[in-house]
């Protein structure tokens, strides 16, 4: 299946009138992230403004009082804030940003939502809109956090940041799209983890954390492509087997007063399985 990823963007690409020097940049929220992200902006030699209720600006980012502040005059918005705020953010943004200018979306939210943002910012006359996903955690990165983009504007997003030092892989596609494909990642990575975390706390309670964390460690150690075959193929060829064997692991973990919410949800998934099996 192709990855719609487009051609990345040489650095140094020329990018409109002026290029990036003298880049205007508004940061809307300046937590972890988006202080990173900002102070290595300002260091590159962007102009940055920055905005945010409770954190003030780091060194060499000018703060400002409000959203619609912070993006007048500006050239790209980033807006670094949470799903929940993602929207008000926006709105909030729309009144200072200049009809040229560019909004970028780097919450953590639904491909849906994404969707929405573009719409208003598109009724609003911003002269684009692109969904940013951060790839990796941004303390120790900052703008060099690996990101995602897809949208509109995606690739003039690419072109404003990449001379400066950011990673961009810029998708094919519209708005929604970085965040889907974060997401699905996101169901691997944080339900392995939370697996884990359920498997070491009643191994813990069991007496034997460390011989179960060091076979974990050599498990993931091991896996590879043929690995990921295998769990696929033997969770459905094995179906029944393996969910008797989960609902003894669940009673297991209630003895030792651990809840079983990883283990009684993939005996769920295996008895969903063993159901679309038996459709006609």
């Amino acid at each position: 299946m192709s990855s719609n990823l487009e051609a990345p963007v040489a650095p140094g690409t020329p990018v409109g009138r002026t290029g990036t020097e003298g880049l205007r940049v508004a940061v809307l929220g300046l937590g972890e992230a988006g202080g990173a992200i900002a102070d290595d902006l300002a260091a590159a030699g962007a102009r940055v403004r920055g905005y945010d209720p409770r954190v003030p600006a780091p060194h060499g980012v000018v703060g400002t009082g409000s959203e619609a502040e912070a993006a007048t005059g500006s050239d790209l918005v980033l807006s670094v804030n949470s799903a929940s705020d993602a929207l008000d953010a926006l709105r909030a943004g729309l009144a200072g940003a200049a009809p040229g200018s560019l909004w970028a979306d780097l919450n953590t939210a639904s491909p849906a939502a994404k969707r929405e943002l573009c719409e208003v910012a598109a009724r609003a006359g911003v002269a684009g809109f692109v969904d940013v996903s951060l790839m990796a955690t941004v303390p120790g990165r900052g703008l060099r956090t690996p990101m995602l983009a897809s949208g509109p504007a995606a690739r003039r997003f690419a072109e404003l940041l990449q001379p400066l030092g950011a990673q961009v892989d810029v998708l094919g596609g519209p708005a929604g799209l970085a965040a889907e494909r974060k997401l699905l990642r996101s169901v691997f990575y944080k339900g392995l983890a939370a697996a884990v975390v359920e498997a070491l706390e009643a191994a813990r309670a069991a007496g034997c954390e460390e011989w179960l964390r060091q076979h974990i460690a050599d498990e993931l150690t091991r896996a590879d492509a043929a690995t990921l075959d295998r769990l696929v193929d033997g969770s459905k060829r094995h179906a029944v087997r393996r969910t008797a064997e989960l609902r003894a692991a669940a009673d297991m973990l209630d003895d030792l007063g651990v809840r079983p919410l990883m283990t009684e949800a993939s005996r769920d998934l295996l008895l969903r399985l063993l159901s679309e099996e038996d459709a006609p």
